[in-house]
């Protein structure tokens, strides 16, 4: 539950601002916004999805932000009255949404803050997911990194020893002499290398960005949207709170973000999935083990993209701390901007590489399948 993964994390002050109102747009101002983020979608080679807890409030998981989130009830004494195990919670209809677009090819990375696995239990593969917080129901060796699903979430959270061996040559990989922890990150934690690099070339790459459910508070993690922005990419951000960096979307929509795309799959005209045990991997963890490992191809195959994109291009670059940290946040002045009709549309520039475009080497990159390893483990 999230309330036990707060109090399992060591203490810290600066949580960010808690318990900003929540608005709501007009349902003519909603409709509207939602073609525009529809006709995003369509337009753009490369759209980079960016969630945090709020698209899991649906499936019964409190936020920590929020007005009755886990945090902003914490400074009251309180407790979130609605509050789904992990282990019982499922994907929520974003969730399902988002795992339809990766194969339909209209979204092609995932990069989440959040760490109760319901990504991976709607069947996401995780060569489109970067996990920055780390994940409730994957463990980690110590020594080779390699990561396993877990069939239940763990009881530790802040990378403590399971002491249970690793797992390595059962899923093919070279003996291992290390011991599995849990891969859930504390604070002040480094974020995982792989999953950090992906998200910051994925982020760049992207001429689309669109924020879930988060405040963008906790940095890296809430600073990787402005990379598409600064490459001349295009920023959609979504949450019911204002977030820091609302003045510097092109699109912001103040809704629930199951009925946004929701709205937006009826305009693309695909259907939406519902949740299927077959495809959750912490389903099959039961009798198999599971390599979670993000694979080295795919970490070397959108670095030469990213590499082809940015060389020589000149931007505005912020720091990108490796270290889970909060920041100071938004002001409640009211002054994020709800909307920019007028979107700015700039060339991207010298984006060749070895006499291929850029868009050719997305388009050859997101054709290349890569599944989870699910390898039988005999008694």
């Amino acid at each position: 539950m999230s309330c036990n993964y707060a109090e399992g994390l060591s203490p810290y002050e600066h949580k960010g601002i808690l318990g900003v109102p929540e608005k709501f747009d007009p349902i003519d101002k909603f409709n509207e916004k939602c073609e525009i983020l529809a006709q995003l979608i369509r337009d753009s080679k490369h759209v980079v999805v960016h969630t945090g807890a709020g698209i899991s409030t649906s499936a019964g998981i409190p936020d920590f932000r929020g007005p009755n989130g886990v945090w902003t009830l914490e400074r009251e004494g309180k407790k979130p009255a609605v509050n789904v195990s992990f282990a019982d919670a499922k994907p929520t209809k974003t969730h399902m949404i988002l795992k339809k677009l990766v194969e339909c090819k209209k979204v092609h990375y995932v990069v989440s803050q959040n760490i109760d696995g319901l990504h991976l239990k709607s069947g996401l593969s995780r060569r489109y997911l970067a996990e920055l917080h780390g994940n409730m129901f994957v463990d980690e060796c110590n020594l080779c990194k390699r990561q396993f699903v877990r069939n239940r979430p763990v009881e530790t959270v802040g990378k403590k020893c399971s002491g249970v061996p690793c797992a390595a040559e059962f899923t093919g990989a070279r003996p291992c002499r290390g011991r599995l922890y849990d891969g859930v990150l504390d604070w002040e934690h480094s974020l995982p290398d792989n999953d950090l690099y992906m998200a910051e070339c994925h982020s760049s790459i992207a001429d689309l960005s669109l924020c879930l459910g988060t405040t963008l508070q906790i940095i890296p993690s809430g600073n990787l949207p402005l990379e598409t922005a600064k490459y001349g990419g295009k920023l959609v951000i979504c949450n019911l709170q204002p977030t820091k960096h609302d003045n510097k979307a092109d699109l912001v929509i103040n809704y629930y973000v199951d009925e946004i795309l929701e709205r937006v799959m009826n305009i693309l005209d695909i259907d939406i999935p519902t949740y299927n045990e077959c495809d959750d991997l912490t389903k099959c963890a039961e009798n198999t083990i599971i390599d979670w490992t993000i694979d080295r191809k795919d970490v070397l195959g959108v670095e030469k993209i990213f590499k082809a994109k940015c060389k020589g291009v000149k931007k505005k670059r912020s720091l990108i701390k490796s270290k889970r940290n909060s920041s100071e946040i938004i002001s409640n002045d009211n002054k994020s901007k709800v909307i920019k009709l007028e979107v700015k549309e700039e060339h991207l520039g010298n984006c060749s590489s070895d006499g291929l475009g850029l868009n050719n080497e997305i388009l050859m990159l997101n054709e290349v399948k890569s599944e989870p390893k699910c390898i039988s483990q005999e008694a």
